[in-house]
């Protein structure tokens, strides 16, 4: 198993660069629009909440508590969105500044200015780094403190002025163009050709650029008027990567139907939609089923009149009824959209599975992977470690920390973290796992960054000195158990080696003595690993095993593997020479080891097998 393991990732072609930096700044500008909404994701719901709860024909009316629904929209989540921009440019500071300039756009425009504190709240982030760039080493000692305050306000203020007079105004008018463009759209019964984009820019993790950047500001001001919007539906709704799934779990084939029920609870009631994307790339053409789906969710919200109060957060079929007004017609017309959404896309993807006549369904590891080219541009991340396995292990020996990193810091990094600290722990190893969005990324020291592979460059340059980790799909990578295996492994060999020899035996001088420490009645799957180029030997004792094993009348594979493609679990026996087992116990806690000089012929195999269940 070979791991995308880097600490110095540099680009290995200036063709592959300008490729992979094109798609890479398209991916940056919108991942900037959405880290502005997602972390303040929650203050969105609180929002969506209030209102539902609260106002005039809420579940529970009361127009005293109502009265934080306006303040909300037009004043807090505008200044968070702002104060988190100006934050990302240029820290605290830059936010302050970026909240003050957009106070401008705010009062000087009567529709909620949540495009205005895209714009003012990084602008104030940028300006106050200019400014602090140029002066903070002329500054005198003594008058920093009072520099830095006066050049904030001065500079907020100046902000806030153009703001109000120039920004805000045609900010107004270009949502009021494209908020008349959508109601031409909606009137016209065209909204569901949108989802002829949306779903296959999902595919590429646009989906919170499209739905944080752009969707949930446009949904939340027409939410403002008529108490929902059907946009906050287009990107979330389920339906179209659940009828996906279905049709792999009843008509698919090999690892993909075997994991899409598992996929389905991690993606309907989750609401972690990347789940589903690999699944779509392992046949190009079930673009069409997303596709036949999101056009039939959209066509019928559109139809009956169904839209939610505020974005639903992750996109989960829980979150989507939670959001929708206290409204009957709503609640119906909702599942009716969905369920018709998964219908479709169930249907398409069915019939293309069906006619399939390839023999086998492509892997969804290897479809995992074409995910990663098709993203970024075909190149993989800077290069693949080809390093002995002790080399791999020295290169964890500062990790004290570990961070996944994602386009918005949410969703699935959050679920990869948690797998992998889950493994952390259960191994007895005191780490830290984290998650986070790439733009928040810091170059620290003892840092091992886990991101998706088409995310490799940007982690690499946001953190060039830490130890970098790519992986296809956070939800589901062999690769979390190697760096467990790592971690254990690089504390056990700064101590003294353990011995090799085996545990004593009943009996030390019967050469057909099995080492005491062996539970045979646990090994579902016996390994002769090869080592140094010993395949040969490795392999005719896997066939001379076989044999014995059939004989006997057991029920355990035999296979033969290379040192670093075990999983380390007390069901595996290893057979391997006495060298081959050093490596074995550094890179390996849980397999059973037993040691022979002999593999092809070795006195203890009687006795092991007729031990074995």
């Amino acid at each position: 198993m070979s791991e995308n393991v880097n600490t110095n990732a540099t680009p290995s072609a200036p063709a592959a660069k300008k490729k992979v930096g094109i798609k890479a700044r398209v991916q940056k500008f919108g991942s900037s629009l959405s880290n502005m909404v997602m972390p303040n994701i929650g203050a969105f719901i609180a929002w969506g909440l209030i209102t539902a709860i609260f106002m005039a024909g809420g579940w529970f009316p009361n127009a005293g508590l109502a009265k934080m629904i306006q303040p909300m929209v037009n004043y807090l989540l505008p200044l968070l969105i702002a104060f988190t921009g100006g934050n990302m440019i240029a820290g605290h500071r830059g936010g302050v500044v970026g909240a003050i300039a957009t106070m401008g756009v705010i009062v000087g425009s009567t529709i909620p200015m949540f495009i205005g504190a895209m714009i003012m709240g990084p602008l104030g982030g940028w300006a106050i780094k200019k400014w602090d760039d140029a002066v903070s080493d002329k500054i005198k000692s003594g008058f920093e403190m009072l520099v830095n305050n006066f050049s904030a306000g001065i500079i907020g203020m100046l902000l806030a002025i153009v703001g109000y007079f120039a920004i805000g105004p045609v900010v107004s008018a270009a949502s009021a163009a494209m908020a008349a463009g959508v109601g031409w759209i909606v009137k016209m019964k065209l909204l569901p050709l949108a989802n002829v984009f949306i779903e296959p820019a999902k595919i590429l993790f646009l989906n919170n650029a499209i739905n944080q950047g752009i969707l949930t500001p446009l949904g939340i001001q027409a939410a403002a008027d008529a108490g929902k919007s059907i946009l906050f539906l287009l990107e979330p709704d389920p339906g179209p990567g659940l009828g996906v799934l279905l049709a792999f779990a009843i008509f698919g084939k090999g690892t993909a139907k075997a994991s899409a029920p598992s996929a389905i609870i991690i993606h309907f009631l989750g609401g972690i939609h990347e789940i589903y994307f690999p699944y779509v790339l392992m046949k190009p053409a079930l673009f069409l089923a997303v596709i036949a789906g999101g056009v039939t969710g959209t066509a019928t919200f559109s139809i009956l009149n169904v839209g939610l109060r505020s974005t639903p957060s992750p996109g989960s079929i829980i979150s989507l009824l939670l959001m929708s007004p206290k409204s009957v017609s709503n609640y119906i017309g909702l599942l009716i959209g969905v369920t018709l959404a998964t219908l479709a896309s169930f249907i398409v993807a069915a019939i293309i599975l069906k006619r399939d006549k390839s023999g086998a369904t492509e892997d969804l590891a290897a479809a995992q992977g074409k995910m990663s080219d098709m993203k970024n541009g075909g190149s993989a991340e800077a290069a693949t470690s080809d390093a002995e396995p002790a080399d791999v292990i020295a290169s964890y020996k500062d990790v004290d920390h570990i961070i996944f990193a994602c386009d918005a810091g949410m969703g699935s990094s959050a679920m990869g973290a948690s797998l992998l600290r889950d493994k952390v722990k259960k191994a007895g190893i005191e780490m830290s796992v984290t998650n986070t969005a790439i733009s928040n990324l810091k170059d620290e020291s003892g840092l091992l960054v886990i991101t998706q592979n088409e995310l490799a460059d940007r982690a690499a340059q946001k953190a060039p000195h830490a130890l970098r980790l790519s992986v296809d799909n956070f939800l589901s990578s062999p690769k979390y158990d190697q760096v467990v295996v790592n971690l254990k492994a690089r504390d056990q060999v700064s101590d003294e080696p353990a011995p090799v020899s085996e545990a004593p035996a009943a009996k030390t001088d019967d050469p057909s003595a099995l080492p005491a420490d062996l539970n045979l009645s646990v090994v579902d799957e016996i390994v002769f690993v090869h080592h140094d180029g010993h395949l040969g030997t490795a392999t005719m004792a896997t066939s001379l095993m076989k044999d014995r094993i059939k004989k006997a009348n057991k029920n355990v594979a035999v296979k033969n593997l290379g040192i670093d493609e075990l999983s380390d679990r007390n069901s595996l026996l290893v057979v391997s020479s006495a060298e081959a087992a050093k490596n074995l116990r550094n890179r390996y806690t849980q397999v059973q080891i037993l040691v022979t000089d002999d593999l092809l012929s070795s006195p203890k195999y009687d006795k092991m097998v007729s031990e074995l269940k």
